[in-house]
């Protein structure tokens, strides 16, 4: 699973390849998908490299009119975001791309949880 994930961080020039290991091993203590938090990545960033100053957040996490939330580096990021998933979202049962959409970006029309679906199946 690490090695599928840093192969696709590759491809696309990731900053976020030196951490592949970090989504699989923070997907298996919070008990989620290990390819969710990198297709966000994807969906929000195209992986890390679209991202407010300073901040290593990759995900559109706590990002919203003026206010960023900023991470100390990207483990920590991937760490956040992937047990705030599992808490605020399979939490309440939401665990598909198309359910956490209705709460992660509710104004979507739909095309967020496509794009998240799409990486997620490249990366089977």
């Amino acid at each position: 699973r690490t090695e599928k994930i840093r192969q696709f961080l590759a491809r696309y020039n990731s900053p976020i390849e030196p951490n592949a290991a970090d989504f699989v091993a923070a997907a298996d203590e919070y008990g989620l998908d290990h390819r969710m938090v990198v297709a966000i990545a994807m969906k929000e960033s195209t992986l890390c490299k679209v991202i407010p100053n300073n901040s290593y957040n990759c995900w559109g996490f706590g990002v919203y009119g003026g206010k960023v939330t900023r991470f100390a580096d990207f483990k920590e990021g991937i760490y956040t975001v992937t047990k705030a998933l599992a808490i605020r979202y399979k939490g309440h049962g939401l665990i598909t791309p198309e359910q956490i959409m209705t709460m992660y970006t509710p104004s979507s029309d739909g095309s967020w949880a496509r794009d998240v679906r799409l990486v997620m199946n490249q990366l089977e």
